[in-house]
């Protein structure tokens, strides 16, 4: 495939004669339209690893209509976005559920109810020995047994926290009464289906709003930790500003473009979805490294590397481009979100990695060397 790509590509004009700056411009409408996209309309949908909620997989019997289990769910007091699929493996259903106030309201509970808990542990410990902390210790405990109180009535359990004498013993039912709200939760959600559906088999993920908070800190951390990574390596290898600049937008433009893509297809911003935007920070860096270093290490008219270097650096980006599509059309045959997710990112990225590297990065460059030869 590589090779028939690079023959094919072969007889390409050189499209660096003439004013290549006007190169510039497709890749630009590209990212402003990306950029739009994302903050204007219709802006980029949440998954539901990031905002929280339950996300139930059902194999299907047999087809149902759903419009009609939408109503039907909303009779059953559920609010949940409904899309049943035509598999090459048989029909297939997802069920989207926002999170319910209980599941929020217990989560508020918990997130108070862990540090209380600490802070009441270390007074009683200190208590033994400090009689003065005592009037803290009971204040901080009252808070405590209110909030454990709060979430057995939520739960709808009986215990009540005088009858644990125990931190430990208290913290363990506190927590059995929060694993029995989600269990309680995703029940009704499946009780619901059973009524309406026959399926062979059935998958429920429940993500709370803490751990879609948590998903989401950490996903911006790593963004922030693998560009700072990327400014400190490019820098350090060609120790020169304005290639390793061009090398940074190549990689900020293809995560634009992806992220354009994702909103104005409605691709849910998921886990594996974000793994492919990591992906494409990697594929980015492959194609501008090689262009740089074409651009900079050898000898010879700077049109005609960066020719060159087109033709390389497209044959590598065409192939991934097909290995994706392969990966797209068999995660939209059977319907297998993470497969779907990852390629039509991919897909989309790489395609923008084209206009950006070719039309931005290599112009960048280009307009570099030409200066700093003329300057020689």
């Amino acid at each position: 495939m590589p090779l028939i790509l690079e023959v094919i590509l072969m007889d390409i004009p050189n499209i660096y004669k003439g004013n290549y700056l006007l190169l510039m411009l497709p890749p630009l409408i590209l990212i402003f339209a990306a950029l739009f996209s994302i903050f204007v309309t219709p802006g980029i949908q949440m998954g539901v690893d990031f905002r929280g909620g339950t996300l139930v997989s059902l194999t299907l019997n047999s087809p149902v209509d759903a419009d009609q289990l939408r109503a039907e769910l909303l009779q059953e007091g559920i609010d949940a976005e409904v899309q049943v699929y035509d598999t090459a493996v048989g029909y297939k259903a997802e069920v989207e559920v926002p999170q319910s106030d209980k599941i929020i309201t217990a989560d508020t509970y918990k997130d108070r109810f862990d540090p209380l808990l600490e802070e009441v542990a270390e007074l009683e410990a200190i208590s033994v020995q400090d009689s003065s902390v005592l009037p803290e210790y009971n204040q901080k405990k009252a808070e405590l047994d209110d909030l454990s109180d709060s979430m057995f009535e939520l739960a709808g359990v009986k215990n009540r926290s005088y009858q644990y004498k125990n931190l430990n013993h208290l913290n363990n039912a506190f927590l059995e009464s929060y694993t029995k709200i989600y269990s309680d939760y995703r029940d009704s959600i499946s009780n619901s289906l059973d009524k309406y559906t026959s399926y062979s088999s059935i998958s429920i993920q429940s993500v709370s709003p803490r751990l879609s908070t948590h998903f989401l800190s950490i996903a911006s951390q790593v963004v922030l930790f693998s560009a700072l990574l990327s400014v400190v390596f490019v820098f350090i290898f060609f120790r020169t500003f304005v290639p390793s600049l061009a090398v940074l937008i190549g990689a900020f433009c293809d995560i634009v473009i992806a992220l354009g893509s994702m909103a104005f297809f409605g691709i849910p911003f998921t886990l594996p979805s974000f793994a492919a935007l990591l992906m494409l920070i990697g594929y980015s860096l492959d194609t501008d490294i090689l262009l740089t270093m074409r651009m900079l290490k050898r000898k010879g008219d700077p049109r005609v590397k960066a020719y060159d270097s087109m033709k390389t650096g497209s044959t590598m980006s065409i192939t991934g481009i097909v290995a994706f599509l392969a990966l797209f059309i068999l995660g939209s045959m059977t319907n297998i979100s993470t497969y779907y997710e990852i390629s039509s990112v991919a897909l989309a990225g790489l395609i923008g990695d084209l206009f950006a590297t070719w039309g931005i990065n290599a112009v960048i460059l280009l307009y570099f060397v030409e200066k700093r030869k003329g300057a020689d």
